[in-house]
């Protein structure tokens, strides 16, 4: 291809949005080492917005795929003011439109969720009552299946943010994050945290699509940036997050739909597993499919017909 003279990468502010960015740029500069990386914070809806709970938040901005996250990185490519817009999958919403796609995402970070308490002891070792934070509708639905005593209650801010909360105030007993962001923060090898930190294992606590991945969205015709982006596109997790993602889609399910979903693959194989929960409350659907991973499309397909 012709190397782009300049790549202009669009982010948001925030310090996880910042180490994705930087693990984006880290890599452009590798494969194109001639280029000038260019870094446009942009903040979004959901970073101004931190006075509700995130799906209040998408219901206002008539939004329910939590596009809040993405929707002005999205203008910015519109308005050819970037040509990257580097987002945690699992806040893009399942639907793009037209003139967007997700042209690479990066080796992913770990898919668990983790709970994070004051106290030591196992995970489900917090009396009944005890008041956990979370945004996720998803980690709401499964810790109320799971923990029906427990009293679940909205939490915002950046991660930072959220584990200060815990740490200085009453308010929470545990809140739930993701291990990516935190392991990327540093927050899993603080020996000095007086807080403790349970990985909830995904055949427990089943994750959200694409938790853990980095996504690279382009304008759909920038056939540039695309060939950049996919020169440093990482193929397993690809495979793993076009499968997960399809999944919702065919649920007609976005990002505050509490679902969880994972895959993995073996060898060839593409292995899928699938929690949904019905919004009104009650037993989840569940499923599990296999297939080749030259096929990530119809394995999600055969994963959504398996719903029981």
């Amino acid at each position: 291809m012709n190397q782009a003279a300049r790549i202009r990468v669009g982010t948001r502010g925030s310090e996880l949005a910042l180490y994705q960015a930087n693990a984006t740029e880290e890599l452009l500069r590798q494969a194109f080492p001639d280029c000038e990386i260019e870094r446009v914070i942009i903040k979004t809806t959901g970073d101004k917005r931190t006075d509700v709970a995130l799906n209040e938040v998408a219901k206002a901005e008539g939004n329910m795929d939590k596009g809040v996250f993405t929707k002005e990185l999205e203008m910015a490519l519109d308005a050819n003011e970037i040509d990257i817009a580097v987002h945690s999958l699992k806040d893009v919403p399942t639907v793009l439109a037209e003139r967007f796609a997700i042209a690479a995402t990066l080796e992913r970070a770990g898919v668990r969720d983790c709970l994070i308490t004051r106290h030591d002891g196992a995970w489900d070792d917090l009396p009944a009552g005890s008041r956990v934070g979370t945004s996720s509708v998803r980690r709401a639905k499964q810790l109320q299946w799971l923990r029906p005593d427990w009293e679940i209650s909205n939490l915002r801010g950046n991660v930072p943010t959220r584990v200060k909360k815990l740490a200085d105030g009453d308010d929470y007993d545990a809140i739930m994050l993701a291990e990516a962001g935190l392991a990327r923060l540093g927050f899993l090898e603080n020996p000095e945290s007086p807080l403790h930190y349970h990985l909830l294992d995904e055949e427990i606590f089943y994750p959200a699509a694409g938790q853990g991945a980095i996504g690279l969205e382009i304008r759909v015709d920038d056939d540039a940036m695309r060939a950049c982006c996919e020169a440093i596109c990482h193929q397993p997790t690809m495979i793993c997050v076009t499968a997960e993602r399809e999944f919702l889609r065919l649920l007609e399910g976005g990002c505050h739909t509490p679902v969880g979903v994972f895959s993995q693959l073996d060898g060839d194989a593409l292995h899928m597993k699938a929690r949904v929960f019905p919004e009104c409350g009650g037993e989840p659907q569940i499923a599990e499919a296999h297939g080749p991973m030259a096929e990530p499309l119809l394995v999600a397909a055969t994963l959504f017909k398996n719903l029981v």
